[in-house]
């Protein structure tokens, strides 16, 4: 098989397409050709050696694809089945082993890349939304990184929630995809000189001076210092990623100063650790996608070839959306 493997920690010019051969599931795994990957940040913090890894390994550990043969004590899944995952590493490639009690049934009606495009984003943001702060109706949530690919899910089940967003985002072309999201007011902080004092002044002008209910957080340190300063009496930072770099330590008293504030840090195999969870989430999502109440927006396309160019496209926020890799 083909595959796109990391020969030694790095930038994207480590990232080399070499011939592999096939895997071949072991008990109470499945076999998938693989039709989608799914290019996210953890990928490039395991190139680049942020996160510990054995080098060369297959980057990846997102996508869709279609069941080909299922090791021994694999139960719920058949050959033919369409699936989808988060966890599998080695999935930019174009045959992957999931462990099957991983795997996600994907509808008949899901096509694949849309399929590939939601478990790890679309699975953050329903726990987001939905257990870590539970938006009811009336809240009023900041979303940073609006036009992101979770940002975009995440704005999406907030107001579908009954609660309202305001968004952060970088350029117009991003402002106008958070505001189609649902975003009620869209702050572009590229045209703030300040952003720690600037941006909790607008966002407090948008809440009527009361501040948000919860900031959902995944840029990390270049927003915390906004983001606690733009909450209002009892609210939550969900701090859940570090696109910016990663959050100092700080003094638990300014959550004392600011009104008696929390914050969390969550991930996401924390929300989907049992089977039982991890599908009741990916089915409310897949049945959001075929009602037409949730839209996945594939933002960027690249053939497995090029997975050095969509690393460098997601590093440089030159992206929307969902990036992919098509096998």
């Amino acid at each position: 098989m083909r595959a796109i493997q990391a020969t030694t920690a790095g930038g994207p010019d480590v990232l080399e397409l070499v011939e592999l051969p096939d895997p071949v599931p072991g008990p109470g795994e499945v076999l998938v050709r693989v039709a989608a990957a799914g290019v996210n940040f953890i990928d490039t913090y395991r190139r680049g050696g942020v996160y510990p890894m054995p080098f060369p390994h297959v980057v990846g550990s997102e996508g869709a694809g279609v069941v080909e043969r299922i090791g021994d004590d694999a139960s719920d899944v058949e050959v033919g089945d369409h699936v989808a995952w988060s966890d599998a590493p080695g999935s930019y490639a174009e045959l992957v082993v999931v462990p099957a009690a991983r795997t996600l049934p994907v509808p008949a009606d899901v096509p694949l890349d849309v399929a590939a495009a939601l478990p790890l984003q679309g699975m953050t943001a329903h726990y987001l939304a939905c257990s870590t702060y539970p938006v009811q109706p009336g809240d009023v949530a900041l979303v940073h990184a609006g036009a992101g690919g979770v940002g975009l899910l995440l704005t999406q089940l907030v107001v579908a929630r009954g609660g309202r967003v305001v968004s952060t985002v970088s350029t117009p072309e991003k402002a106008e995809l958070s505001r189609a999201a649902g975003a009620e007011h869209v702050i572009r902080y590229d045209e703030l000189d300040d952003l720690a004092t600037q941006l909790p002044a607008l966002v407090r002008e948008a809440t009527g001076g009361d501040g948000v209910s919860v900031v959902y957080d995944g840029v990390g340190r270049s927003t915390f210092d906004a983001s606690l300063a733009s909450l209002r009496r009892r609210g939550m930072l969900v701090l859940f990623g570090g696109a910016s770099g990663q959050v100092p330590p700080f003094d638990l008293q300014r959550l004392n100063s600011g009104g008696s504030l929390y914050v969390t840090r969550p991930t996401l195999a924390d929300y989907v650790a049992t089977r039982e969870e991890l599908v009741d989430r990916a089915d409310d999502l897949f049945r959001r996608v075929e009602d037409g109440t949730l839209d996945v927006r594939i933002g960027a396309r690249f053939p497995l070839a090029e997975a050095a160019a969509a690393h460098r496209a997601l590093e440089g926020r030159e992206t929307t959306g969902k990036v992919l890799l098509e096998v």
